[in-house]
């Protein structure tokens, strides 16, 4: 174990942000990575606690809600390795289950530190900062490309379908075991929702481009701007190829149907966020930063995109930004149903909330607020949003009828699962808990299959599709 008393001698530390001042007028990264004594002594702080709750994933609400990694990190293996100055070992242990951890050390909001023994009594362990630096040391050091590469290569060939958190996880683990792995992306950029989902300074595309040349320096083949069923028949594909894995995600966004949503100014965050990080990516920042001069924003939804619209909102300079939450205000401490080591429900501000209030939107979120309609000038513009306030089972209650300006309204209400058209494209009727369908050479793996979720599912998803695919084509070889 790490330090017997580290938990007692060193408070917990976080990678501090850049000012809010700064950080504004940019799209850089948001965090300042602590060095590497002070990182020691964060890694000290894991108790060795024999009941690590942080590594195990459980389970409830129906199985959607887990506290805990569900990827069965060996979190305390780890900071111990990292308090004792083993970063090669501690690598190690860490990529044994999480082929890309630089993602999750940035954007996971790691229930494994929620779950941790310490936040019993006080505050977890950084774990989420302590798997950034292990990984980023590692590629500083040159070792995670020799971790990727297999021992030997099979004559097995596998095409997957979609490039994002899980479609990386299974190629990664894949070509690990020999296999001969082609990905195929109907974008212009590798990454899926790590490329265009998530903004440049909360996950660095520069971050993501790293992994994406490694893989490809350790044999993994990518092709970008292929859509299977259109660019390739789908039968070709699983003609030329042993297995497929349909890794597309959850990509059909929730939309709001109301009056008014013809009106240009009314955007799916998605599509907002994607536009936004293909311009810094080929024009750097300076040429957008105030492109919303002048601009009222609404952003609908909460959540992680919600933020992130929010954050872009104000670096691109909005008059002003108001976010709707059709759901009430979370508590601020864990009720009675809501115990450890269970996530906790309580009320937090994100990193776009926070720059949001110090430019001076003070009311930025309404709670208990659903849009009736979206409201439009002659020419099909829209100049402002119809809203009203909402009770138990959101029906609206009479007399809180209001009106706010918008002149962009960016609808990020979370996604409602995978586009159908490549499950019957594959003739994919049933999906089964391993991963394997009905159609013997096609898997499906992460949100595709199991509909809006983390980066870390999708890891895990990825990591165990591979193996199963292993498992099945070992078997043939020996037949």
């Amino acid at each position: 174990m790490a330090d017997p008393f580290g938990f007692m001698k060193y408070k917990r530390k976080d990678n501090p942000y850049r000012s809010v001042s700064e950080r504004v007028l940019d799209f850089k990264e948001l965090q300042i990575p602590l060095d590497v004594e002070e990182r020691k002594e964060q890694a000290a702080r894991c108790m060795g606690c024999g009941i690590p709750f942080c590594h195990e994933g459980d389970f409830y609400g129906g199985g959607r809600a887990v506290s805990g990694c569900p990827n069965d990190n060996l979190i305390p293996e780890w900071n111990d390795l990292v308090y004792r100055n083993e970063f090669k070992k501690a690598f190690e242990r860490l990529s044994r289950t999480n082929p890309i951890p630089e993602m999750t050390g940035r954007v996971c909001p790691a229930p494994c530190e929620k779950s941790c023994t310490e936040s019993l009594n006080g505050e977890g362990v950084t774990i989420h900062d302590n798997e950034r630096f292990i990984i980023d040391n590692a590629f500083e050091q040159g070792w995670v490309a020799d971790s990727g590469r297999p021992k030997e290569r099979t004559d097995f060939t596998i095409a997957i379908v979609g490039s994002g958190p899980a479609g990386l996880s299974a190629a990664w683990r894949l070509n690990q075991l020999g296999h001969n792995v082609t990905i195929y992306e109907r974008a212009d950029r590798f990454g899926g929702l790590l490329m265009y989902g998530i903004p440049n300074m909360k996950l660095d595309k520069d971050i993501v481009q790293r992994r994406i040349d490694v893989m490809k320096e350790v044999g993994i083949e990518f092709i970008a701007n292929t859509e299977i069923g259109r660019d390739i028949a789908y039968d070709t594909l699983t003609s030329n190829y042993d297995r497929v894995i349909i890794a597309t995600g959850a990509s059909v966004p929730r939309d709001l149907t109301i009056p008014g949503r013809e009106l240009s100014g009314v955007k799916l965050a998605v599509d907002f966020l994607t536009d936004i990080t293909k311009i810094v990516l080929s024009n750097g920042d300076k040429k957008m930063r105030q492109s919303l001069k002048g601009k009222h924003v609404v952003v609908i939804g909460g959540g992680d995109t919600g933020n992130d619209c929010i954050g872009t909102a104000v670096r691109l300079g909005a008059a002003s930004v108001t976010q709707l939450e059709i759901t009430p205000e979370l508590p601020g401490e864990r009720t009675a149903s809501n115990p450890w080591p269970e996530y906790p429900m309580v009320g937090r501000k994100g990193y776009g909330q926070e720059e949001a209030i110090a430019a001076g939107n003070i009311n930025l979120t309404r709670y208990a607020t659903s849009t009736t309609e979206f409201v439009g000038a002659e020419r099909g513009q829209l100049i402002a949003i119809n809203t009203v306030k909402v009770g138990p089972g959101f029906k609206p209650l009479a007399g809180t009828e209001e009106t706010l300006k918008a002149d962009l309204v960016l609808l990020a209400m979370g996604f409602t699962g995978a586009e159908q058209s490549v499950f019957q494209g594959f003739g994919i009727t049933q999906i089964f808990d391993d991963n394997t369908t009905n159609n013997e050479k096609v898997y499906v793996s992460g949100d595709a299959k199991r509909g809006p979720s983390l980066v870390i599912w999708g890891i895990r998803e990825g990591r165990k599709t591979a193996e199963k695919i292993d498992d099945t084509l070992r078997v043939l070889v020996t037949q």
